[in-house]
């Protein structure tokens, strides 16, 4: 989710770990809304993980238990996502 003034209402965060030695689909590590979006939220700050915004994404994952790899439907969604978050990365390095 990208940063913004208003209240946050919804939120989920996910893992992946591209290194996996076998291949799996990213995982709901977290989900929320109202209180729990916030502190989401503010947890991905506070560890500078990148906010990346798309409410109907959000929506289909908060349909999901935690722990669960997201389904095949997803995989688009979920992968323009983790090249933006690469993407603003590399790009931060570069700026340092």
């Amino acid at each position: 989710m990208r940063e913004s003034t208003k209240t946050i209402s919804k939120a989920a965060a996910l893992a992946y770990n591209a290194q996996a030695k076998i291949p799996q689909a990213p995982k709901v590590l977290a989900s929320g809304k109202g209180e729990i979006a916030q502190q989401i939220v503010n947890k991905a700050k506070e560890f500078g993980v990148p906010l990346f915004s798309n409410q109907l994404l959000v929506d289909s994952l908060l349909a999901l238990p935690l722990d669960s790899e997201i389904p095949p439907e997803l995989y688009k969604s979920v992968a323009q996502v983790l090249v933006w978050i690469m993407d603003t990365e590399q790009k931060a390095q570069l700026s340092r």
